[in-house]
């Protein structure tokens, strides 16, 4: 079973699915959808349009430099394979699927973290402006005089 993948959007095609377009110098597109087939004939660059993987790696959503990915190449060379082989590459498959998403939720860490620093300052700065609405304008005399009241009563009830 051979996963081709779709040449707008990357997105993995399964046998039976999709469109196969041909252009007259025997160059073959291959499509997941109609979608995909109706931006390609716009003539839409794929880097351009924000839902595709060509788009999130232009503009650094999503990871593409990764020693993960050498894994996933296409190889034409047949491999022979006993039962060992392959309890060893399921096994290989999985331990590099746990890595890959932890590399990819550290991108995504480091991808957002400058945004909550200045949402943080964003709200900070709202706040000081905005103090008036949240801070009662006697609150501070009555919590002063409420902890007051309360040492007092220690002190009493010490004696």
């Amino acid at each position: 079973m051979r996963l081709e993948k779709c040449w707008f959007c990357s997105s993995t095609i399964y046998p039976g699915h999709g469109i196969q377009f041909v252009r007259n110098d025997a160059k073959i597109f291959r499509f997941c959808r109609s979608k995909c087939h109706k931006n390609f004939k716009m003539k839409r660059n794929p880097r351009k349009v924000k839902w595709t993987k060509a788009f999130r790696a232009a503009h650094g959503k999503d990871m593409t430099k990764d020693t993960t990915f050498e894994f996933e190449k296409k190889r034409n060379r047949p491999e022979r394979y006993d039962r060992n082989v392959t309890e060893n590459t399921l096994m290989a498959i999985k331990k590099i699927a746990k890595i890959r998403t932890a590399r990819e939720a550290k991108h995504i860490e480091n991808r957002l973290k400058p945004n909550k620093q200045k949402k943080l300052n964003d709200d900070m700065k709202e706040l000081d402006q905005n103090i008036h609405m949240v801070q009662a304008p006697g609150a501070q005399k009555i919590k002063v005089d409420v902890s007051e009241k309360k040492s007092v009563q220690n002190e009493a009830m010490e004696e």
